[in-house]
């Protein structure tokens, strides 16, 4: 058994829905694996994007990277379709001025196929969010 990122298009892992768009920095980029590209909201709050995962995974540990985020949702859905989601946990982030936030959320372990992260609110009008890495152990040699 080893651990697996599930967040990771090399995983199957899929954004199929983003509340903001902008061609330069598209939502796949949060599922790619580098810290370095990013999606980018346009404006308002609350913004949100849901990842889908290729079958029903268990999540143990759960990072996000992001930039000027301030409040965030995570929510999860076991469902075969992204509906019925339940709330995982709701968090205060702390805003370093100009440092990329790294998130951990200590979470029970979680049964998912979908895990949509809502952005609340934030310390300026765009944020960026970097990577979502959801952790768990893979049965799968």
């Amino acid at each position: 058994m080893k651990f697996t990122d599930y967040c990771l298009s090399s995983e199957g892992a899929e954004v199929i829905l983003a509340t903001s768009s902008d061609e330069m920095y598209p939502a796949e980029n949060i599922i790619d694996g580098r810290s370095e590209t990013f999606w980018t909201t346009t404006g308002m709050f609350p913004q949100e994007f849901i990842i889908s995962f290729h079958k029903c995974v268990t999540i143990s540990k759960l990072t996000i990277q992001c930039y000027l985020v301030k409040r965030l949702r995570i929510e999860k859905s076991v469902s075969k379709d992204p509906v019925d989601f339940e709330k995982c946990t709701e968090k205060e982030l702390q805003c370093k001025d100009g440092e990329l936030q790294t998130e951990d959320f200590s979470i029970p372990e979680i049964q998912a196929t979908y895990l949509r992260i809502i952005i609340l609110s934030a310390s300026d009008a765009f944020v960026s969010v970097h990577r979502v890495i959801a952790e768990g152990l893979s049965h799968e040699s």
